[in-house]
């Protein structure tokens, strides 16, 4: 077994630091040059029962994944509540969380199942959420090496928001391409999204995966600055759309 640096990636795909990572629990992990987790692991996910909530399934099935992206894999999906409670996954979800969904790793998953890519959701998930998490598997689809899973870890490295790293420009053409196809309102935040795409101001995939810590936080200014000079246009945006959470009119100056 190769030795691991504290401050190198953690060969799981997690996106943290090796010591904030699977330092100490090395046992879990395999060294194979793909960096994924052992095949036992890997199948407590993939064994776990296929869930349609809400229009998952509707949806999914509507997408011809591989005149799409080009791949041959499919899309599954499994519920939320019972992939956290594996310990295994990278978001903390609770009981009352019942909208929510998570695209799950695909270093964990292509050991035991290399033909589809998962999705997480929970049984009251809204149709905002699911294309929103289909746009990250659609991402990855379509040849980008851009995980979800490295987004935390890197803006807190970095000092931004981690939705500057998790929502590149190339989720949002996704997310604007399945909204359209399936006239779909986005919720609040999913708007923000749009908005920003919209308006050129998202980073790419490309740029988030060289993690030049300079040019992310250089970036990520610059959309904040974007967001609170257009604070009242994007109020008028959200206000009625679910998940809004009050004004954010001149929220910088607070």
């Amino acid at each position: 077994m190769k030795k691991i640096g504290r401050n190198e990636p953690c060969p799981c795909g997690s996106g943290k630091k090796f010591k904030n990572c699977h330092m100490g629990r090395e046992d879990e992990l395999i060294f194979d040059g793909k960096s994924e987790v052992p095949f036992e692991t890997s199948a407590r996910i993939t064994g776990l029962p296929a869930v349609s909530y809400g229009r998952s399934r509707e949806i999914a099935d509507r997408l011809d994944i591989e005149d799409l992206t080009g791949s041959h894999m499919g899309i599954k999906f499994i519920d939320l509540k019972q992939y956290h409670d594996l310990d295994i996954s990278e978001k903390q979800v609770s009981d009352s969380n019942l909208t929510g969904g998570v695209f799950v790793n695909v270093l964990k998953t292509r050991p035991s199942d290399p033909d589809n890519v998962y999705i997480a959701i929970s049984p009251k998930v809204n149709d905002s959420t699911i294309i929103h998490e289909l746009a990250h598997a659609l991402t990855y689809l379509d040849g980008s090496n851009m995980l979800p899973a490295i987004a935390k870890p890197l803006s807190l490295e970095a000092g931004i928001p981690v939705e500057h790293c998790e929502h590149t420009h190339e989720f949002a053409a996704w997310f604007d391409y399945l909204r359209n196809k399936f006239e779909i309102q986005p919720d609040a935040e999913d708007t923000i999204i749009c908005f920003l795409y919209e308006n050129g101001m998202l980073i790419k995939s490309d740029d988030i995966i060289k993690q030049d810590i300079i040019f992310l936080r250089s970036r990520s200014e610059q959309i904040l600055q974007f967001l609170n000079q257009n604070s009242a246009k994007i109020d008028a945006l959200i206000r009625e759309l679910p998940g809004y959470i009050g004004s954010r009119i001149n929220m910088e100056d607070a």
